[in-house]
């Protein structure tokens, strides 16, 4: 009897397998990428291959749809469907760009395609201040997570960040408290304290630095600090671990664990690899439309 790993390298032949940061490390460990959500799609480009496997939410797998045209992508689990990507839906943004006629529409990449498809722009938490500050426009009409709005305008200060909806934010990332950083640079007083910007303000203030996964990674990798409290979902340890293992990594909340992420379990993958039945469907002009608005975001970014 073939062995998983044996199978897997089999099945790989013909399928790029992405996953997402917060993946289970079985899962992040069979990948032939591992990283954010736009840069995997970015480095799916790079390879010929016609299927693309992508082990995260649905938003991820619709960028790397949009992005990748001629190929077909499939999800281990359809129905992990990120809510805060939900919470933002296309005639939301059609309504507040009626009521904010001059201001340019930047949204989120962790935003269905549909959404997209209705912004001027597409931006990562990485570099979304980066794509503001590149804009004309005064007014940005900011979607769909209130606490990345915030940080963006602490940054854009000549710039009316407008957030929609009023409501928006990630279940996980608010989980974490400023008192559960407050006790943890108290145990880890040299610990640097690394912060994703889906957190809430009171907890972004915190920081020694505000950072997407990647930048963490990156942060990990370059500093000469020796331990880190790790300010985002539980699932970025394991790569942080693996490729700093003379480092020290505490997550800044146990419990801050992604339930729709952890839906692609290892038997999924597995399943979806041999079979390739979840097939992720984007209606063509939806795809141009929310593909123009990535473009520009790889335009302006540096």
């Amino acid at each position: 009897m073939i062995d998983e790993k044996t199978e897997i390298e089999r099945l790989k032949k013909d399928c790029i397998i992405l996953a997402h940061n917060y993946q289970i490390p079985e899962i992040q460990d069979a990948a032939d990428f591992v990283g954010d959500s736009l840069g995997l799609c970015q480095e799916a480009k790079k390879v010929d291959k016609p299927y693309i496997l992508f082990c995260g939410v649905d938003f991820m797998a619709e960028s790397a749809a949009i992005l990748n045209p001629g190929r077909t992508v499939l999800m281990p689990e359809l129905k992990a469907r990120c809510p805060m990507a939900a919470m933002l839906p296309a005639a939301q943004v059609r309504e507040a760009r009626e009521k904010h006629p001059k201001a340019a529409v930047v949204l989120y990449v962790n935003t269905l395609a549909e959404a997209r498809a209705e912004a001027d722009v597409t931006c990562t938490s990485a570099n979304a201040v980066e794509i503001i500050k590149a804009l004309d426009e005064e007014e940005i009409i900011f979607g769909p997570d209130k606490n990345l709005a915030w940080f963006v305008q602490q940054r854009c200060g000549d710039k009316k960040i407008i957030p929609i909806p009023a409501h928006g934010h990630c279940r996980t990332h608010i989980l974490i408290k400023r008192e559960d950083v407050l006790e943890l640079r108290k145990k880890y007083p040299n610990g640097e304290v690394l912060i994703h910007p889906e957190c809430t303000p009171e907890v972004q203030v915190l920081a020694d630095r505000i950072c997407s996964t990647e930048q963490m990674v990156r942060r990990a990798r370059e500093s000469q600090g020796r331990e880190f409290i790790i300010g985002t979902e539980t699932g970025l340890l394991h790569r942080l671990k693996k490729e700093n293992p003379d480092k020290i990594f505490i997550p800044a909340l146990k419990k801050m664990i992604c339930p729709t992420m952890k839906m692609n379990t290892w038997e999924k993958f597995l399943i979806e690899l041999r079979e390739r039945k979840n097939v992720v469907r984007v209606a063509p002009e939806i795809a141009e439309r929310a593909r123009r608005a990535t473009e520009r975001m790889l335009e302006l970014s540096k």
